[in-house]
This record gives C-alpha cells, sequence and structure tokens, in this order.
C-alpha cells in the first residue's frame, strides 16, 4: 500500500475540526509507517501554515509530529506563497514542492505524479 496524505486544513481559524484535522491526518501516517507501508505527507493550500506551527514542542500535535516527520515530503510552493506561509516553511525545514508548474504560481506539488506511482491520495 501506498498513500500520499494531503493536509489542507487551517490552523489560522483556531477551530478544534482544523487541528482534529491535522491530528487524523498525522495519525494516518503513524498508521501507515508503523505497518511498513509507503507514505509521504504534503501541506497544501491554507495547509502550509501548519509548517510553522507544529515544530513547536508546546503544539498539541507536536509528539505524533515528530514520529512521523521522516514522512513529510514538504509544502506546496506556490501554496506558501499565497497563504503567507513561506516565513514558517522555512523555519521548519520543510522543503517546497514545485513539481506541478501550474500558470501563475511558483508550482505545487503533483498529485498526478503521485496517483500516477500508484499512492491513493487522502486529504485532510
Amino acid at each position: 500500500m501506498k498513500a500520499a496524505i494531503v493536509v489542507l486544513s487551517d490552523p489560522s481559524n483556531g477551530s478544534d475540526e482544523a487541528l482534529g484535522r491535522l491530528f487524523n491526518a498525522l495519525a494516518t501516517a503513524w498508521d501507515f509507517k508503523h505497518r511498513g507501508d509507503e507514505v509521504t505527507i504534503l501541506f497544501q493550500g491554507a495547509g502550509t501554515r501548519w509548517a510553522g506551527e507544529i515544530v513547536r514542542p508546546e503544539h498539541p500535535a507536536h509528539d505524533l509530529f515528530k514520529a512521523v516527520q521522516d514522512k513529510v515530503a514538504g509544502a506546496s510552493c506556490g501554496c506558501a506563497d499565497v497563504f503567507g506561509a513561506g516565513e514558517g516553511v522555512q523555519r521548519s525545514g520543510f522543503e517546497l514542492i514545485r513539481d506541478n508548474p501550474v500558470p501563475g504560481t511558483s508550482g505545487l506539488p503533483s498529485l498526478h505524479n503521485l496517483a500516477t506511482q500508484g499512492f491513493s491520495v487522502l486529504t485532510f
């Protein structure tokens, strides 16, 4: 099994739903990793804002994040630009992904590439 987990939820709204989506994305990644399956995590859309949040040790999802941090492919470059998350992404050390050259952007992750490689794309 191969799963690509895409985090889209927006931490800036401060809702339980946004945190719940992040938590469930990371828990799903841990489930795949723990079972020895291939898994990758991408932060896209407003979800790029999580990069600057979850690296903080006091964040409630930090410990779970640390357990799957090696599975983070990175964050969407174009989305980080649009949602003002570039600084947080840089601080987190996440790679800026731009293999889908969407016109008018600095590039986004290619979900098509992942799908053709056999990944099931799961969004949170």
